[in-house]
């Protein structure tokens, strides 16, 4: 077979119920293997007065399928996974045959009595099987032919019907627990797998944003900086050779604005100010700097949010910001944004609102779906969210009025501790 040929790796999530369902069919057969023993043990130890022989084959037969079977499902293959079950009414046909064989036969054996408590296994093989419907299809026939045994046998065994019933009713008992507890473990592992895929798209996504992250880094410093340092240089030429004062001006005006645009591009990647003077501060300077950027006027109402506070928060609302920030500069074709900043009932609010051409899929939902965000290649916001939910918050994203839109994000706030006073009087004079 080429290499084209070969089968694609499985999905994270798939993989993981693959992978516990192969180990369920395995739990199966070695259950099955003590089942076998059983039965084998039975007919040798506490033999039936008639029939032995019979019996003797029955279980031989029951024991070579059993090997058969569980050759089939060693590979582990798609088709043993999902059809083991199957084998499960072959220890119900053995058991109630055998039971039937020695209980309405030869009633002076104990052998019948034995063999019934046989019947409590099965449910726990079809527990095995992480399919909560296909172990109560099991189990149902399970409980019948176990009550239809007792009621064939009990004449001749003289037991009275309450203590028939009570068996029957352990009986149910046994198999309705394992019908949940395979329930359980299904859901188990869905979370499972829910979680592996969600790894393995939180790992996708951070690749793709550090990528997409250093390319708008290089267009910022391409755009912006390089071209007045490359300007000064053509200045500084002029300069040695004319010594015009009006060279040595563009020189400082292109050495001066570079200065600022690197200075802007270096606070965004680490904010110094918001560890120095708060989250209010670096909002303002963030803003500020994104609406030179983008063109747009800028409205900060940062009067519900404490110019000394801080919260462990704080660096994830400060990057959320810039994310929803430069998505306005970018795509929003704003004139003007108004950022605000609040706290209330132990919780922080971040809204980020303007009056653009909106961002299409997300107007008009209640909230933003990362899954969804991703597929339309919404890598940063959504990676954002996964950040925020992440924290115990929400990032919510709707059309603004009348155009435009909202961003909202809500985060819970740890315990706070009040800033430096050296931070407090930075807020002053940064």
């Amino acid at each position: 077979m080429s290499a084209s040929a070969a089968p694609s790796p499985l999905r994270p999530d798939v993989a993981a119920v693959v992978v516990h369902a192969r180990r369920g069919v395995q739990l199966q057969v070695a259950v099955r293997a003590v089942l076998v023993v059983f039965v084998a043990a039975t007919v040798v130890a506490v033999r039936p007065a008639h029939d032995v022989v019979t019996c003797a084959v029955v279980a031989a037969g029951y024991a070579a399928a059993a090997l058969g079977i569980a050759a089939w499902t060693r590979g582990g293959g798609p088709t043993a996974v999902r059809w083991a079950w199957v084998a499960l009414f072959l220890d119900l046909a053995v058991l109630a045959w055998l039971t039937l064989l020695t209980g309405v036969r030869t009633p002076q054996s104990w052998t019948s009595d034995v063999l019934t408590t046989g019947f409590l296994l099965v449910p726990v093989l079809a527990a095995a099987q992480l399919r909560p419907r296909v172990c109560a299809a099991v189990v149902v026939p399970a409980v019948t032919l176990y009550l239809v045994a007792g009621v064939a046998t009990r004449g001749a065994n003289e037991e009275p019907w309450a203590s028939l019933l009570l068996r029957t009713l352990v009986m149910a008992g046994v198999g309705a627990a394992c019908v949940a507890l395979s329930w359980i473990q299904r859901s188990r592992v869905a979370t499972i797998s829910r979680l592996a895929q969600t790894r393995t798209d939180l790992l996708a996504e951070l690749t793709a944003l550090e990528r997409r992250e250093r390319r708008t880094l290089s267009e910022q410093l391409h755009d912006g900086a390089l071209q007045y340092v490359l300007a000064a240089r053509q200045d500084l030429d002029e300069a040695r050779d004319t010594g015009s004062p009006e060279a040595f001006d563009r020189l400082e005006q292109a050495l001066v604005e570079s200065s600022r645009l690197l200075r802007t591009t270096v606070a965004e990647l680490h904010p110094a100010v918001l560890e120095r003077a708060g989250l209010p501060a670096a909002l303002r300077d963030l803003t500020a700097a994104t609406a030179a950027r983008g063109g747009f006027t800028a409205d900060v109402d940062l009067d519900g949010w404490p110019a000394d506070l801080r919260t462990p928060v704080d660096g994830l609302l400060y990057r959320t910001a810039r994310e929803l920030l430069g998505n306005v500069a970018k795509h929003a074709q704003a004139h003007c944004v108004v950022v605000g900043l609040s706290r209330a009932d132990g919780a922080a609010r971040l809204t980020v609102a303007d009056d653009g051409v909106g961002l299409g899929g997300a107007n008009g939902r209640d909230g933003i779906d990362p899954g969804h965000r991703l597929e339309e290649g919404h890598i940063g916001l959504a990676s954002h969210a996964l950040r925020v939910e992440a924290a115990g918050g929400r990032l919510a994203v709707g059309p603004g009025a009348p155009t435009g839109t909202v961003a909202t994000v809500e985060l819970p706030l740890p315990a706070t501790v009040p800033g430096p006073t050296r931070a407090r009087a930075g807020t002053n004079g940064t």
